[in-house]
């Protein structure tokens, strides 16, 4: 008989969630600093995919791992899934505070592979925290609350570029003594590193975890132990895995290679069709762009948490799968306009829509899977729809750079371009899942089980 799970509050489930704020945060600097640092470092173009494969690999490897480890673990301190988010957050801050130290490409490279190996630790059993703590009525505030704080902590990351650019100059020199990292790229990364690992503390000393039933316990300690068995738990998932995921993976595939090529080639565009420079330029005004590039995703982002808890609304009244067609329709046009526009300000305006679909991406999928999944392997089951997510992104970096130099002329506004056709592809895709019910449960008083 499974435990009838508490109605939590408001503030309840924004507490829990505040850790998810200081992952975003991080996740935002690789979204907009990192490409542009790994060009300071004198990275060319149509190698950017490929320097950006610690983040897919990273999340193929870690994420589904992670998610059968906290699957299997309880322990009656730091309950199952918390462990997990402060080893995560420990060592991401670490990988920030160094991050902007990098005085050659390879450095910047390998501490992403760190850092990413990180959030991905920390952000996996997020996802299950939410199907372990919440009533299926408040899954889709749960997820999108997630959605809220992701818009806050990238949009804060983005607006910090900007913000330290103005109070700070200089550089530092790179290993053969050229121009290298600017300073006001350091002040972002600090704050990146308090905010990640200070958040997560919050949620983990302001939220327990509800604990198992005898029987849980009992089904833990029968599992076969062994250094193994994660990986075959995560094989076994896979065939088991129920239709509807098997339909959302097709839905990812074109929706994160999309998603990759934007914030890859975001940067790249806005210097060319707005300050007609590239890296190789004007080295004041490709600041500037990247800058620019900040404030631009930093809107969206604010766009994001501003709509997600309207986003709760219209899933429970239309269906998350409908929501999330006509989020990807946006974010698809957003993406074909955004090359064309030459004036600066003017790049806000689409952001509008792709702010919009981001918060759907980040938590309205999870909605349309969830009752689909069994509830003993909520762990395993998210990491295997990071497994969707990272594939793309692997992908993306194994073959972009030769579709951007061969198919779209080395021109960062045809690679935006493409990935709002591929969006557009996305939404269509997302009409082979069917449609979801989200149904009252039966709960108990919130002080229960805890």
């Amino acid at each position: 008989m499974s435990v009838l799970k508490p109605r939590l509050s408001f503030w309840q489930i924004i507490n829990m969630n505040v850790g998810f704020f200081g992952i975003q945060y991080s996740f935002g600097l690789q979204q907009t600093a990192i490409n542009p640092l790994y060009t300071f470092l004198h990275a060319r173009p149509e190698d950017l995919p490929l320097l950006n494969l610690a983040g897919p690999m990273t999340g193929l490897l870690i994420q589904p791992l992670i998610g059968a480890l906290s699957d299997r673990t309880w322990h009656p301190r730091w309950g199952r899934r918390k462990p997990f988010f402060l080893i995560g957050a420990i060592f991401c801050s670490l990988c920030l505070f160094a991050f902007p130290f990098s005085r050659a490409l390879w450095m910047a490279v390998g501490l992403l592979w760190i850092l990413d190996a990180a959030n991905n630790t920390a952000m996996e059993p997020y996802r299950a925290f939410i199907a372990d703590k919440l009533p299926e009525k408040q899954r889709a505030f749960g997820f999108l609350t997630q959605s809220f704080f992701t818009g806050l902590g990238i949009t804060l990351a983005n607006l910090s570029l900007g913000f330290f650019k103005n109070i700070i100059s200089g550089s530092t020199k790179t290993s053969d003594g050229q121009s290298g990292i600017p300073y006001w790229v350091f002040g972002s990364f600090f704050v990146g590193a308090i905010c990640s690992i200070v958040s997560v503390i919050w949620s983990v000393t302001t939220t327990p975890e509800i604990p198992p039933t005898e029987a849980e316990l009992a089904e833990l300690r029968s599992r076969k132990r062994g250094l193994f068995e994660p990986v075959k738990e995560i094989f076994a998932a896979i065939k088991d895995m129920p239709g509807t995921m098997w339909k959302l993976a097709l839905v990812y595939l074109f929706q994160w290679y999309a998603m990759f090529c934007y914030w890859q080639f975001v940067s790249l565009s806005i210097a060319k069709s707005v300050f007609h420079t590239t890296p190789d330029g004007n080295k004041e005004l490709y600041e500037q762009a990247v800058v620019w590039a900040g404030k631009v995703n930093g809107f969206y982002n604010i766009v994001t948490f501003c709509s997600a808890f309207g986003l709760v609304w219209l899933a429970h009244k239309f269906s998350a799968k409908y929501v999330h067609i006509g989020c990807l329709l946006m974010a698809g046009a957003a993406l074909l306009i955004f090359p064309h526009l030459t004036d600066r300000n003017l790049l806000f305006a689409p952001m509008v829509g792709f702010g919009i679909a981001w918060a759907s991406m980040m938590g309205v999928p999870y909605i349309m899977v969830i009752g689909s999944i069994p509830k003993e392997r909520y762990g395993v089951y998210m990491g295997i729809i990071n497994m969707m997510i990272v594939i793309p992104m692997i992908l993306q970096t194994i073959s972009f750079g030769f579709i951007y130099k061969n198919f779209l002329g080395d021109n960062p506004l045809n690679a935006i371009t493409f990935a709002g056709v591929l969006l557009l592809i996305a939404a269509a895709a997302t009409i082979r899942i069917k449609k979801d019910t989200i149904t009252d449960d039966v709960v108990v008083p919130a002080g229960a089980g805890h």
